[in-house]
């Protein structure tokens, strides 16, 4: 298959690039400089020249509490982009799968989300997540959506991900005890992405690691004991206590109602993807 990666700098698209290519497609991934998704002339251009079968949109504004001061840029990156990719593969006759957020949950709810809970973004990433689904369906009646959250892995700069660097290098690390998701390793998120593609279904999906979920500092303590770090770095503080500009889901857990049903087995548990990322 051929396939057209987006964001390719990024710790998803690295992931999904990697996948792919062990499973000898051919894969085409393109970082921002070479494909700007937030230009429609330029989107619709790559698709026509490239022809894939397939579109993954990686690329995104992952700075939840930068889009708070940069708003505009946060559209136009996680809601016109996908939109502009939606339009491309439509005239190219391209599935597409592009990649929302567990942030569009407001976290009221103290079990898990699945398709069938109405959305309540809170900050300015979480509503352009949101409005990408909105703008994505509208353009291409083909598209797959995929949610996911609380993402980790090789490549990435977010908390999640660096924990086990920091652990290791015996630096304290501060966890929220109240804020609550299910982990998503970033390889097992790579092998959904790709066999979502073979499926060729649309709908929206909710991707993430199987278990119970858990809180940034359990994440945490299955991170030093995966890795045999020093728990004792770990200071467990409140979300309020980190006074950040955006606000976020209390707790953002996500079950997926369609993925059995369409013979896709369970992600594996978030706590062996945690042990699998940290022994790699």
């Amino acid at each position: 298959m051929k396939i057209l990666i987006t964001g390719a700098n990024g710790m998803v698209a690295q992931a999904t690039a990697r996948c792919c290519d062990s499973l000898g497609d051919e894969v085409f991934a393109l970082t921002r400089s070479e494909l700007d998704i937030t230009d429609p002339i330029s989107v619709e251009m790559a698709v026509a020249d490239i022809r894939p079968d397939a579109v993954i949109n990686c690329a995104a504004y992952t700075d939840v509490d930068g889009a708070e001061a940069h708003a505009e840029l946060c559209y136009e990156v996680n809601a016109k982009g996908p939109e502009n990719l939606a339009n491309a593969c439509r005239n190219s006759d391209a599935l597409l799968v592009t990649i929302s957020s567990d942030f569009v949950f407001d976290g009221t709810y103290d079990g898990f989300y699945t398709q069938h809970d109405t959305p309540s973004p809170l900050g300015v990433y979480a509503r352009s997540k949101y409005a990408s689904e909105i703008l994505v369906r509208s353009a291409n009646a083909r598209a797959i959506i995929v949610r996911s959250g609380w993402i980790f892995g090789e490549g990435g700069t977010n908390f999640l991900s660096l924990m086990p660097k920091l652990l290791a290098e015996g630096k304290s690390i501060k966890a929220i005890s109240d804020g609550f998701g299910t982990p998503t390793f970033a390889d097992d998120l790579a092998l959904r992405l790709r066999e979502l593609l073979d499926l060729d279904m649309p709908c929206l999906f909710h991707v993430i690691n199987a278990g119970e979920g858990t809180s940034y500092l359990g994440f945490a303590e299955a991170v030093c004991r995966a890795g045999g770090f020093d728990e004792s770095l770990i200071e467990p503080v409140l979300n309020h206590d980190l006074n950040r500009p955006a606000p976020r889901p209390a707790s953002s857990k996500m079950r997926c109602l369609f993925s059995n049903r369409l013979g896709l087995s369970p992600l594996p548990d978030w706590r062996d993807a945690i042990a699998r990322f940290v022994n790699h």
